[in-house]
């Protein structure tokens, strides 16, 4: 994938699918953004690594279940964040198109 900025990816979400090379976690966000968590979710189980655990720590925060999203903040060795979900969002999709920790 040729090198995306986050008003680039944003811009995506009006597409009908994520862009073209995208990696398996920014895809997972774009699904979050549609409104599939579950896709989005299946997505981030396949990513191994802090941001997979990142990933997967936010979206069981969205889900409610915060002793899950905890057990993965800990593998992702994150806090969870008392910011809203979209700040958490945009920040691991900045976090991503920069390149990952």
């Amino acid at each position: 994938m040729a090198r995306m900025n986050f008003e680039q990816f944003r811009r995506s979400l009006e597409g009908t699918a994520p862009p073209q090379g995208a990696g398996g976690l920014l895809q997972a966000l774009w699904h979050d953004a549609h409104g599939d968590w579950a896709r989005a979710h299946e997505l981030a189980q396949k990513e191994s690594g802090r941001m997979g655990a990142a990933v997967h720590a936010y979206l069981h925060r969205k889900e409610g279940d915060l002793s899950n999203a905890d057990y993965w903040y800990q593998r992702a060795a994150r806090e969870r964040p008392a910011t809203r979900l979209a700040t958490e969002w945009s920040a691991l999709v900045r976090e991503l198109l920069d390149g990952g920790p």
